[in-house]
């Protein structure tokens, strides 16, 4: 994220800033280094790179793989898809503004990120990729399960499990509460354990098309240790099944 800010800021936002100059009183945050103007950077890069993620990869995945039979379901809402797109629109921004102060944390040093391989090896490379699934799986498997609590569940996770018959655009249509609890476990990773940079910004986009294969009802795999599209279906229509991300190991 560190090299994606810099470059925004080469190629677009050091000319944006320039033209506030003659604002006396923004003129003391849109300096280059100010927490604020980073802060507000890295939300309007966030939020594009992620509508860019929901929209362009949910809509490849709708057109060309979905089946769109599976409308005809009793379950499937009148006017589904634009309810979907309607929630994920208006929660996306709020992830985005909860998951910034992350962004800057690990931009400034104070996670494990690492920039050069060779400072742990590439067999290390390769075990933080299995290290991030499992780690991240388990702690999403608790997080999840707990929003299912009845205390909770109305209003925090039921919003998602409005789409019983889910498609691609549900992926993201979250209370942004809810989707914000269940990312915090992939930066939690890099404050615990190393991991390459650019590794980290790879993963942390799988995850995205990973949510976004899950709610497409396209069965690769039914494999019973893999928490596939095949498992997620189940938990949106019998509501208690396969709370992991991507296994059925807890």
């Amino acid at each position: 994220m560190e090299f994606i800010l810099e470059a925004a800021d080469h190629y677009v936002f050091n000319q944006a800033y320039a033209q506030l100059n003659g604002i006396k009183f923004l003129e003391p945050y849109i300096q280059i280094h100010h927490p604020a103007r980073e802060f507000f950077t890295l939300f309007i890069i966030t939020l594009i790179g992620g509508y860019i993620l929901y929209f362009a990869f949910a809509s490849i995945d709708y057109y060309f793989f979905f089946d769109k039979s599976v409308k005809n379901d009793p379950k499937y809402l009148k006017n589904q898809i634009s309810k979907e797109i309607f929630m994920a629109t208006w929660s996306i921004p709020i992830m985005v503004g909860l998951t910034v102060p992350w962004w800057w944390l690990e931009i400034h040093g104070y996670s494990r990120i690492y920039h050069n391989v060779d400072d742990y090896g590439v067999g290390y490379m390769v075990f933080s990729i299995l290290a991030f699934l499992f780690f991240t799986d388990m702690l999403i498997y608790f997080i999840h399960r707990a929003e299912h609590h009845p205390s909770v569940y109305w209003w925090l996770h039921k919003p998602h499990h409005l789409w019983k018959v889910s498609t691609p655009f549900a992926s993201h249509a979250f209370h942004p509460l809810d989707g914000y609890a269940q990312s915090v476990p992939y930066h939690l990773f890099v404050f615990c354990f190393p991991m390459h940079s650019t590794l980290y910004l790879v993963m942390f986009a799988l995850v995205n098309f990973w949510t976004i294969s899950i709610h497409d009802r396209i069965y690769l795999t039914k494999a019973s240790f893999f928490n596939g599209a095949a498992h997620h279906t189940v938990h949106h229509s019998d509501f208690n099944y396969n709370y992991g991300q991507y296994f059925t190991f807890w």
